[in-house]
């Protein structure tokens, strides 16, 4: 992921984004931990600042139903989403890390250099609850913890309940963790290190949105949402944020779609046309002498 994209932590750009959060329309943008639509509120504060921009936090697993249930108009999720309910546009994909604690061999090595997969082979990997690399059927590197019994005579993997969680008892030395570059930078400790993993899944991100039942106003907004993460500028003529001047006029536009009555256009129009009058004013005898009779 290059630089200009990588997320940066606690730039959500939730200050100053719109009107007061009392008056007029407003848009809900959810975003997910390690999200970042800093940049995109603060265009949207620009282009539109008569609707207020709502940034709602949300976990990676709840932009479905947060989508369904209205909460959010649109989500800066992870993905892939259900296609046959959600429009998606991809916006970046984060690179994988390796969390570890500082007496781990992976803080020998430079903060550049990359870790394979392979050589987190003899540690435990802690999964949390709240994971977004390590779905149904992808491999995973380290080892499994070791199950326990529950009491029960059910013997059940410790699994942390969050990123958070599991990075701090990767810090107590007991394993380690993968987790997209955005969390690690979230939930940093001074007590940990990070390194980007070859052969990790990575986390594509994207804007999402419901494909059915979205009111005509917001339907609007969220064409300009998509404008704005696209990079359309906001001379485009798509969308309510586009200048007035930068808007195809009838009056200024002509017939032919280059120019009005003072443009190249126009002028073409007018040679045309009399060439057309001379034709078919010239007298009709002129040229047929040797046909006569």
């Amino acid at each position: 992921m290059s630089d200009d994209t990588r997320p940066v932590p606690g730039d959500t750009g939730a200050d100053d984004v719109g009107p007061d959060r009392q008056d007029g329309p407003r848009f809900r943008l959810g975003y997910v931990p390690g999200a970042t639509p800093g940049k995109w509120a603060r265009t949207w504060r620009e282009r539109l600042p008569r609707v207020f921009l709502e940034l709602v936090p949300v976990g990676a697993a709840d932009v479905p139903s947060a989508l369904r249930d209205g909460e959010v108009d649109a989500a800066i999720g992870r993905l892939p989403v259900d296609k046959e309910v959600f429009h998606a546009i991809p916006l970046y994909s984060e690179l994988p890390v390796v969390v570890a604690s500082k007496s781990h061999l992976v803080a020998a090595t430079e903060e550049s250099e990359h870790v394979a997969a392979e050589d987190l082979g003899d540690d435990v990997l802690w999964v949390p609850r709240d994971d977004v690399l390590f779905g149904a059927g992808t491999g995973r590197p380290g080892l499994r913890p070791e199950a326990y019994d529950d009491g029960s005579g059910t013997l059940v993997e410790p699994e942390p309940a969050s990123t958070e969680e599991a990075i701090a008892w990767a810090a107590a030395g007991s394993g380690v963790v993968v987790t997209p570059m955005s969390l690690a930078r979230l939930h940093h400790r001074k007590d940990t290190v990070h390194r980007v993993v070859d052969g990790a899944p990575e986390s594509p991100v994207g804007l999402v949105w419901r494909r059915d039942g979205l009111a005509d106003g917001v339907a609007e907004l969220v064409e300009e949402l998509v404008g704005i993460v696209r990079g359309r500028t906001a001379n485009s003529s798509r969308g309510r944020g586009a200048p007035e001047a930068a808007r195809p006029s009838k009056k200024t536009v002509g017939k032919g779609g280059s120019g009005g009555k003072g443009g190249a256009g126009g002028a073409e129009g007018k040679r045309a046309a009399a060439a057309r009058r001379a034709r078919t004013q010239r007298p009709r005898g002129g040229g047929n002498r040797g046909r006569g009779r």
